[in-house]
């Protein structure tokens, strides 16, 4: 007597079984967070220090520098290091001068205090 099982092809399943469809949305890109910028900065700074540091380490031969009614003798890489910092203490406040300016005028038009991001009025 034959079964219904014996009529059956014995194959093996190859294909899995799905119990799901997969997924079509695409996986949300993490936006960087301030931490995360804060370490890429600290990182950059390291290296812009390292290279620095050879700078004055090889350039250690003394100079003579003038400047108006003095005079000094200090290695060449100290001098040269003295000079950007001074040139960026005056980018600096050069720029700190234009962006008070900036927010006085801005205040004066609009009657209120201006902040980086304006806040909305509720009407």
């Amino acid at each position: 007597m034959a079964t219904p099982s014996d009529e059956t092809p014995k194959t093996p399943v190859t294909e899995p079984i799905q119990t799901a469809p997969p997924a079509t949305a695409a996986p949300k890109k993490l936006r960087p967070t301030r931490i995360s910028g804060t370490w890429i900065a600290v990182l950059v700074a390291i290296v812009v220090l390292i290279f620095l540091l050879v700078f004055i380490l090889q350039n250690g031969g003394n100079a003579t520098i003038y400047f108006l009614w003095g005079e000094a003798s200090l290695p060449l890489g100290v001098a040269l290091l003295f000079a950007a910092i001074g040139g960026a203490v005056l980018v600096a406040v050069v720029g700190a001068a234009r962006i008070l300016q900036l927010r006085r005028q801005a205040k004066r038009l609009t009657g209120r205090p201006s902040t980086s991001s304006p806040a909305r009025r509720e009407s």
